[in-house]
């Protein structure tokens, strides 16, 4: 009977390997268009790099000092000293300085799996010992999880709810995206993808004779080239342009405001701002060309047409990863509710059509099976993105959502899952902020950068190596992950290794709560079915579910239309909003007071962008979008991920006139260069990107030298700054460089050879 593991990147068939060979992974026979990244996942070159023991950093194991990290060698020592040790240094620390000195890191995607995801175990954990700083939101979605809720729905609602491809097929004559629809980006979803849907609903609705517009710096971003249109603008000027279709929409015949009137609040405060009625600036193409570098004539023809199509308007959620990133997203949800067309199919908005393979489904949305983490004690926390803020400056004061808040001052930084030194921006500030905590505790199952950068590195297992559960919200399956592999070396899973602390710290029977793994995974399966026969769907038992491997909801598939209920009764449909109704202007928002997030969509320049004197120095705008061969920067160190690279470096894409300009040809090795730090990359030249743009994927291992970062990591460039006082978000698409070939023999990038790990009395 074939077996099934879910990651990710999609659903994987796993059958035996031949003899001794590794099991192999095929991926779902009824995916019409399979992610090829999962399948290298017990690829050589990343078994190579695993954690095979505990290791702890010499110099804190010998004299707990914190010089060193991140240079010094490891030394391996047995589970149970390491065990031991990692409970004696978190009992020290809850002793001298409180649970809030505990930072419980864990951000980033880790396993698919519901039971053994590293962030609910770790979070568990410590809230079973009074709690710990958490992180909020995330480095994805910033600035819009912080908005949305004030001016329509929850990122996690909204994510769950567009509209689906079938609707978009029948009924969508217009589809203008702000960013695209990377396909790359719809190869994963988080907690697993199922179906690849993306490319075919793509292709249908351009078959179906829908006219797709794409609207950014990048325009090989949008499927298959779907798009009949590119639209070149500015990085990080796309609100001034959506300002200015606001104000054709406004001024065009066919404008109707009936829709603003039963369900939104504040379109007057707005207005007054559109037509320069509050500033004297009158928000016109004219205005708006000037800024973006669209030609006026073009942004009035595309404005003209809003109203008389059915018409989706996309933001990529990269347009929130930047200065003032609310904005993009109010204004794009504005511009919807003054064309009207909110809740009706194939019309209104969407914000990630492009960010994961989730966005379009028609599959049921359906509760899935929960760890429970119990109730942290501590109330301090920190917006994701702060975290070097937080270590380099305790006791500093940040707004947040209308709060004003402290940052506390952590002791120990306990990491499980994920890896900051791919998320964060400005890597040479982390490193510095990474050097202040007296302890840092990592699981890891390879030798990643932040494994590297610990004090202590505990072996965690892979989901290969393990039993689970997969499930994802609206991707249509239940997955029995039972184990494919053993594990290799001597790696632990994440929840056995917390259950072992827990016991030396005399919380084991809250945290197990008696219940071996299978245990929990027979409990939350069952909690889980029986929410879900709520609605209608019966699932079958446990043991029934475990033998045959893999549950199929396509048969429960139903059209879906985002904001259809509230359109069709906003009283008795309310949205989750102060009043209920999209807020144009909000009130909430503006009584917080701040100068950079007023109460409406406004425009705000950029700290630094292609229009501001900075450039005159740093000619071009770095993106750092979403990589195409990996997630993140998991499985970097695979074959397939390598194949990718140029001179094995992460590519860099440049216009060809930039690269003429400075001497620069298709496969060189480049210097990219800021205040904040230089990295080398290899070349790659491309009409697809804009003149006055570089674009670098995130993920590459972050592989610092002496004096550069040698394989291509964008977050050595980016700038570590709040989005807003009211997000905190990241904004690591606002980012201004300079480019050079990089003369003579650059130096070999060495993050995939393994560190120095010492058997226990062997010195270096």
């Amino acid at each position: 009977m074939t077996r099934y593991s879910a990651a990710h990147w999609g659903v994987y068939e796993v059958s035996p390997g031949d003899r001794d060979a590794a099991p192999r992974l095929a991926p779902l026979g009824s995916d019409p268009d399979p992610n090829p990244i999962g399948l290298d996942q017990l690829e050589e070159g990343m078994a190579r790099l695993r954690v095979l023991r505990p290791a702890i950093r010499k110099g804190w194991l010998e004299k707990r000092t914190r010089e060193g990290r991140g240079e010094e060698a490891f030394v391996e020592v047995p589970w149970d000293e390491a065990l031991d040790i990692v409970a004696a240094e978190i009992a020290r620390v809850r002793r001298d300085h409180g649970n809030e000195a505990i930072f419980g890191g864990s951000y980033g995607w880790a396993s698919a799996g519901r039971f053994h995801h590293a962030q609910s175990q770790l979070h568990r954990f410590y809230n079973m010992l009074g709690g710990y700083v958490r992180s909020v939101d995330s480095y994805s979605l910033g600035a819009g999880r912080v908005l949305m809720p004030h001016i329509a729905a929850s990122m996690d609602e909204s994510n769950a709810s567009h509209t689906s491809w079938d609707v978009l097929e029948a009924h969508c004559e217009l589809f203008v995206s702000f960013g695209g629809v990377p396909l790359k980006n719809t190869r994963v979803s988080s907690s697993g993808a199922g179906r690849h849907r993306a490319r075919d609903g793509l292709r249908r609705l351009r078959e179906a004779g829908a006219r797709i517009v794409n609207i950014g710096p990048v325009g090989d971003n949008l499927g298959d080239g779907d798009a009949e249109e590119w639209i070149a603008v500015r990085p990080n000027t796309d609100a001034a342009m959506m300002l200015a279709l606001a104000w054709v929409v406004l001024h065009d015949p066919l404008f109707d405001r009936s829709f603003l009137d039963s369900h939104t609040v504040g379109f007057d405060r707005f207005r007054a701002y559109l037509t320069g009625e509050a500033d004297g600036t009158p928000k016109t193409p004219a205005w708006a060309a000037a800024i973006t570098g669209v030609p006026a004539g073009r942004i009035a023809a595309l404005g003209q047409d809003l109203l008389r199509h059915r018409t989706m308007l996309n933001c990529a959620w990269a347009l929130q990863r930047a200065a003032h990133g609310e904005q993009p997203f109010w204004a794009l949800v504005t511009l919807a509710a003054m064309v009207g067309q909110i809740g009706l199919p194939g019309g209104g908005y969407g914000l990630g059509y492009g960010a994961m393979n989730v966005m379009g489904s028609a599959h049921p949305r359906l509760p899935g099976p929960v760890f429970p983490q119990g109730t942290n004690g501590v109330s301090a926390f920190i917006p994701c993105a702060r975290i070097a803020d937080m270590l380099l400056h305790p006791g500093e004061r940040f707004t947040y959502n209308g709060g004003v808040h402290r940052y506390p001052d952590i002791r120990l930084v306990h990491w499980a899952g994920g890896n900051p030194f791919h998320h964060h921006q400005d890597l040479n500030r982390l490193r510095q902020a990474w050097a202040r905590p007296e302890t840092i505790i990592v699981q890891e199952p390879y030798w990643t950068p932040v494994a590297r950068q610990a004090d202590i590195v505990l072996p965690a297992t892979i989901s290969l190596e393990r039993d689970d559960i997969g499930f994802a919200t609206r991707e249509g399956f239940f997955v029995a992950m039972r184990q494919a592999v053993p594990p290799q070396g001597e790696a632990r899973d994440d929840h056995a290794i917390f259950a072992a602390l827990a016991g030396r710290l005399g919380v084991e029977a809250a945290f197990t709560e008696g219940l071996d793994m299978m245990g929990w995974l027979r409990r939350i399966y069952a909690e889980s079915a029986g929410k879900i026969a709520a609605t209608g769907i019966n699932l079958p038992d446990f043991d029934h579910f475990w033998e045959e491997g893999i549950i199929d909801l396509s048969a429960h598939d139903r059209p879906h239309v985002m904001h259809a209920d509230f359109r069709r009764d906003p009283l008795v449909h309310p949205l989750a909003t102060p009043s209920g109704k999209i807020e144009i202007y909000s009130e909430k928002i503006a009584g917080f007071g701040l100068d950079d997030c007023p109460g409406h969509a406004v425009w705000r320049e950029p700290f630094e962008w292609l229009g501001h004197e900075m450039a005159a120095r740093y000619p071009l705008h770095l993106l750092s979008d979403q990589p195409e061969r990996r997630l993140h920067s998991q499985l970097d160190a695979s074959a397939y991920s390598r194949a990718g690279k140029v001179a094995g470096r992460e590519p860099v894409y440049l216009n060809p006139a930039d690269a003429a300009s400075r001497g620069i040809a298709d496969g060189d090795v480049v210097e990219l260069f800021n205040d904040r730090g230089r990295c080398l990359a290899g070349t790659i030249l491309s009409d697809a990107i804009m003149p006055g743009v570089a674009r670098l994927a995130t993920g590459a291992w972050f592989d610092p030298g002496p004096e550069l970062e040698r394989h291509g990591n964008p977050n050595v460039l980016t700038l570590d700054r709040g989005a807003s006082g009211l997000s905190q978000g990241c904004v690591a698409q606002t980012c201004l460089i300079e480019a050079r070939r990089f003369e003579g023999a650059p130096p070999r990038v060495a993050i995939f050879d393994l560190p120095q790990v010492l058997p226990r009395n062997v010195s270096p």
